[in-house]
């Protein structure tokens, strides 16, 4: 096992880029061509938050390649695995089971990279293996066999799938019913939902030819949604289901035309992205960010917006308090291009505290509630500060 420290690969563009400080998994380019290792190779390296760690494997010839990352203690990886344009062949979380993730399927001759992450962005010490499918496994993926193929992870033209009709709901168990087929005579954005939170779907969308396009875990709750803005060509899709929780479990599986407007809207009540400021969507101006400006507001998992204009460079303190104690807010920071320059959940306690160098413009800033303490009382205050002269 190599430990993430050495064979790094920084001279080179792999993987379009995405593998330029990766490490070769079995030490140097050589070792880790996995048609002809003896062997499963494994790295094991240190996540920090909210960044990648990157493995770089190569292939001589076609092979049946398992992927597989594992946190220690109750660490949740995510991989995602990228052919040498920088193109995304495939991504997962959970099928590893216990929070592990894993990926069985063929790939053809070339380097490919992994990238590990921490699926809530926590430090995380991790296990990246890389082997075909006679080495052992790291994880012990879906005892129940979800996939109906061996262990798959994605589907394409010649998978055995259920029709799913346009706009009608089907039901059926991740066991029973682990594809799902559906047609577009038209290009549209659509929305795919998957329902029952007893037994924690998993959704995840490929391209007739097998190509990785979405996935998601917990929308709303346990429950699953994919929302494609991007109208997604006329053709076939398949939807590989699973189940996380119960896969005996009805699910309940639905795709249609998405209401790109209201989805917007959602973005906006989420903090995901900034509204505009042409008054669609409410939005408190504050005006000029002079020195120091307190709010108060009662605080709701949809996410309340405001504005403020700063004409001079320097440095912006935003932070939200739980009065009563008994709330959980976030802030998220925008400029007034929509770009995010800065997010916090949890800096003292529950409580957030968001820090950014700032020019002159506008700036948006959100605060919402995570958890239960919807409706909570929270004090807000934001803060400029100038450089020394």
């Amino acid at each position: 096992m190599a430990v993430g420290t050495t064979g790094v690969a920084y001279a080179q563009d792999f993987c379009g880029g995405i593998g330029s400080n990766g490490q070769w998994i079995g030490g140097d380019e050589t070792a880790s061509d996995i048609s002809t290792a003896a062997d499963f190779q494994e790295q094991m390296a240190l996540v920090l938050g909210g960044n990648n760690y990157v493995s770089l494997f190569t292939l001589s010839a076609p092979t049946d390649v398992r992927i597989e990352a594992q946190g220690r203690g109750g660490g949740d990886p995510v991989i995602d695995v990228y052919d040498a344009a920088g193109a995304m062949v495939v991504s997962d979380d959970d099928s590893g089971g216990d929070g592990a993730s894993r990926a069985e399927l063929t790939l053809d001759a070339g380097t490919y990279c992994v990238t590990m992450r921490s699926f809530d962005a926590a430090p995380m010490t991790g296990f990246v293996r890389v082997g075909r499918y006679e080495h052992e496994a790291l994880t012990t993926g879906f005892s129940d066999g979800g996939y109906g193929d061996g262990g798959s992870t994605y589907c394409d033209s010649s998978t055995l799938a259920n029709q799913l009709p346009f706009g009608t709901p089907m039901t059926g168990t991740a066991n029973d019913a682990p594809y799902w087929r559906f047609t577009l005579d038209t290009a549209m954005p659509v929305v795919i939902t998957a329902e029952n939170s007893d037994a924690d779907p998993y959704i995840t969308l490929y391209s007739n030819d097998g190509g990785y396009i979405d996935e998601n875990d917990d929308w709303d709750g346990l429950n699953s949604r994919l929302e494609l803005m991007n109208p997604l060509e006329a053709g076939n899709y398949c939807i590989a289901l699973t189940a996380l929780s119960d896969s005996t479990l009805p699910i309940t599986l639905t795709v249609e035309e998405l209401d790109v407007e209201a989805a917007m809207r959602g973005l906006y009540d989420r903090a995901e992205a900034a509204p505009p400021l042409d008054g669609s969507y409410p939005v408190t101006a504050l005006g000029e960010l002079k020195t120091r400006q307190r709010v108060d507001l009662q605080n709701s998992a949809t996410a309340t917006w405001y504005s403020f204009d700063v004409y001079d460079g320097g440095l912006v303190l935003a932070e939200a308090i739980s009065v009563n104690g008994e709330g959980d807010p976030y802030l998220v920071l925008f400029d007034d291009l929509g770009r995010q320059i800065a997010y916090n959940d949890d800096t003292n306690g529950l409580d957030p505290l968001v820090t950014a160098r700032i020019t002159t413009g506008t700036y948006l800033l959100a605060v919402g509630e995570y958890g239960d303490g919807a409706g909570s009382p929270v004090r807000m205050v934001i803060e400029r500060y100038v450089p020394a002269r």
